[in-house]
């Protein structure tokens, strides 16, 4: 018998908006964002980035469309251990053969506050730092959205709401769309909306979120389960 990881599913992220996705596990949060940013084939719908339909990209197409129009952000920083902190941020574009937009990447190192940690080396700097980097290398672009999939995972309590806040930033100061998807109602406390999953579908959304309402509506969902 199929099990559908998702099913009838229809969601947005605004434009300028940090929109969390929770849900139990096995509800369909991974699954949703990697159909989401091309990086897994829904087997019906369709997904747009923009005005760009993913399912009709070549794979050449389809790659630099993440290259250039999505950022990631993973629990695991995917630092490149050679290079300093500015080599990483900017290695999205020393890949596509493009230069830095220097007014840009110093908006972003000030916003988050990697001045001082551009010659670096990722083993030089703390868990907090790297993540920092990583952000930053998600938001050199200028991508449409940010994708972040769990990014506190990994992360004591304090660096995890230094990195909430500084995804805050991103969306107020930069004016980034971020989606993230979190297990924890804290983080979810940081969007602007959430979005739960449960067995696949979309059952409901809570606009200006706090983490008590979070968990409450979680909880919920445990019930129904």
């Amino acid at each position: 018998m199929a099990v559908r990881a998702l099913d009838d599913v229809t969601v947005d992220f605004p434009d300028g908006r940090f929109t969390a996705i929770m849900g139990p596990s096995g509800a369909g949060k991974s699954t949703l964002m990697h159909c989401v940013a091309g990086l897994e084939d829904a087997t019906s719908g369709y997904v747009y980035v923009g005005d760009e339909k993913i399912g009709a990209l070549s794979d050449r197409r389809l790659t630099r469309l993440r290259r250039e129009r999505i950022g990631f952000v993973f629990q695991a920083f995917n630092l490149i251990p050679t290079l300093t902190a500015r080599d990483n941020i900017v290695l999205p574009l020393t890949l596509a053969g493009r230069s830095p937009d220097g007014e840009w990447l110093d908006t972003v190192v000030r916003v988050l506050k990697l001045g001082d940690r551009l010659s670096h080396r990722p083993s030089e700097l703390s868990g907090g730092q790297q993540q920092r980097v990583a952000l930053a290398r998600a938001l050199v672009t200028r991508p449409q959205i940010v994708f972040a999939d769990e990014p506190t995972g990994n992360l004591d309590s304090r660096t995890g709401a230094e990195v909430l806040a500084l995804l805050r930033n991103a969306v107020d100061d930069l004016g980034q769309t971020v989606a993230m998807v979190t297990h924890d109602p804290v983080a979810a406390g940081h969007a602007d909306a959430v979005v739960f999953l449960a067995d696949g579908r979309i059952v409901d959304v809570m606009d200006a979120p706090t983490p008590d309402r979070v968990l409450d509506r979680m909880r919920g969902l445990g019930d129904q389960s």
